[in-house]
């Protein structure tokens, strides 16, 4: 601790730690604490005619106080909210030692401390909701000064809103802006709706490896890591869907997993290095039943978490009641492009591109220069939930061609605001045109394609031993929360996003 610069505050914090334990309080006691009521549950069931609630014990941090000679108020937060508390001295000191208020409560306690009441409600003669202390504990000091919030008349008006702090310190976001648990609240009942949905489909929740030996299932750069027992490189796995189709495979009708997936790519508004995806693989469907099944999903989604169809997302309001529009990808491209790019090749499409101003680099292939024109020039107008569908073999390696044209696949994404939100397939079962699918990645990635997939001779033994027709589907949680709750950044539906590390110091400004 000697070589630990502490701020002023930090220093004061810890003395009136000491000066606690000098009174026999231990500033961090046993973890039992008899809590027997909330902040906004005492709001909800109090009765003051039935002066019901006559013993409440409830515990949490102390976020504003009043001194008031023998009497004072304080503010309680609890998970659930905030309740004012009265504490009078002789109440809490009911004998000649008034130590506990007179020091402890008045002079050792300090904002954001954790403290437990012992109580009763009652009303104020101001008309405000309280709980009369009968008893105070301390529960844990605080050591560090909580930021500044300025609240007057039910309103916010200093929230704490630099992002540095808000992402790195989670914790005391969370704290200072309790309205930002909501966010996490209803992203815990967007999985709960879709897990029983899925459920009631009779699907089976699974788990399948997050170290793999071939990252397979997308197109992305993987994170590689080192088994020291084997002696390999292993990759963080950037999909489950490999994993998941042997399943359908092995005999399950229906599989789907809320998978923890890594890709070693940029990181902006709308992407993190590590994100949640939800995959579900069907047996025995196609992609025009996964897209009646996913609009009625969302739909549902909708009404439990916001109690309506339709969300305001960046401005716009987004109705996700079913059906939604369907468009194939390349009548899209010729509708927003002026430019039909059926049956171009790879020397057409840059040319194309040249002509379009699109980016685009030597080492991609047709599926990318084609996503590329449509990423430019079509995903920006579909703000209402969209069904792009039809994509070209050459961007769809993993996907079943199309039952009335070959040179397409049985795909769609849903676009929702400009931003792609779900991926899914009539699967590819074939194991004889999979394998070929697998080497003409191989030869993107040899000529310099980074993000094309491996070939993974396990999956295609797999389905050489027989996949049943089958219908699969990936969708972000991450975005799907961020359109659930109109946040804009991906950051504010993340516990913890990925940041550079920070340079630490112990001494840090109060």
């Amino acid at each position: 601790m000697a070589n630990i610069q502490l701020s002023e505050q930090e220093i004061l914090r810890r003395q009136s730690m000491a000066k606690l334990r000098e009174l026999g309080i231990e500033p961090y006691p046993a973890p039992l604490y008899p809590v027997n009521a909330s902040a906004a549950g005492i709001a909800r069931d109090y009765d003051p005619e039935a002066g019901n609630l006559t013993d409440v014990c409830i515990a949490g941090r102390m976020m504003s106080r009043r001194i008031m000679g023998a009497a004072s108020f304080m503010e309680l937060q609890d998970e659930s909210g905030r309740i004012q508390v009265y504490v009078k001295r002789d109440d809490i000191c009911p004998g000649e030692d008034k130590t506990m208020y007179n020091t402890v409560f008045k002079k050792l306690l300090d904002i954001g401390d954790i403290v437990g009441i012992r109580g009763f409600a009652f009303i104020t003669q101001t008309g405000q909701l309280s709980i009369h202390a009968k008893e105070l504990t301390v529960l844990s000091k605080s050591l560090k000064v909580l930021p500044v919030v300025k609240e007057a008349d039910g309103k916010v008006h200093d929230a704490v809103t630099d992002p540095e702090m808000r992402y790195r310190r989670r914790y005391v976001d969370l704290i200072v802006n309790p309205q930002v648990k909501e966010v996490f609240v209803k992203r815990a009942k967007i999985i709960a709706t879709m897990r029983e949905y899925f459920n009631e489909a009779g699907c089976l929740e699974v788990e399948t490896p997050i170290l793999q030996s071939i990252p397979g299932g997308a197109t992305a750069r993987p994170f590689i890591t080192h088994h020291n027992a084997l002696d390999i490189d292993l990759y963080m796995r950037i999909a489950n869907e490999l994993y998941l189709k042997r399943l359908i495979v092995g005999g399950f009708n229906g599989v789907y997993e809320f998978a923890k997936d890594f890709r070693n790519e940029g990181m902006d508004k709308t992407h993190n290095p590590e994100f949640t995806c939800m995959e579900i693989y069907v047996a025995y469907k196609d992609y025009l039943w996964m897209m009646e099944f996913v609009e009625k999903m969302l739909e549902k989604i909708s009404l439990a978490v916001n109690g309506t169809t339709t969300v305001e997302i960046n401005g716009n309001k987004v109705d996700f009641k079913a059906p939604y529009r369907r468009i194939p990808i390349l009548e899209a491209i010729r509708e927003y492009a002026g430019v039909d790019v059926a049956g171009m090749g790879v020397d057409e499409l840059r040319d194309t591109c040249r002509k379009l101003n699109v980016e685009f680099e030597p080492s991609m292939g047709v599926g990318k220069l084609i996503d590329a024109i449509f990423g430019e020039y079509c995903e920006k107008n579909f703000v209402q939930p969209t069904f792009v569908t039809d994509y070209p073999v050459e961007m769809s390696p993993l996907t079943k061609r199309h039952r009335e044209n070959p040179a397409l696949t049985e795909r769609f994404e849903l676009f929702v605001c400009g931003k792609e939100l779900a991926n899914a397939y009539s699967e590819l079962n074939d194991p004889v045109d999979q394998l070929e699918r697998f080497e003409e990645q191989a030869r993107l990635k040899s000529n310099g394609d980074d993000e094309a997939m491996f070939i993974d001779y396990d999956f295609v033994r797999a389905l050489e031993y027989g996949m049943p027709p089958t219908s699969g589907l990936g969708m972000g949680i991450d975005r799907l929360t961020m359109f659930m709750t109109g946040q804009t950044t991906i950051q504010d539906v993340l516990f913890f996003p990925q940041m550079k590390p920070e340079q630490f110091s112990r001494k840090e400004e109060e």
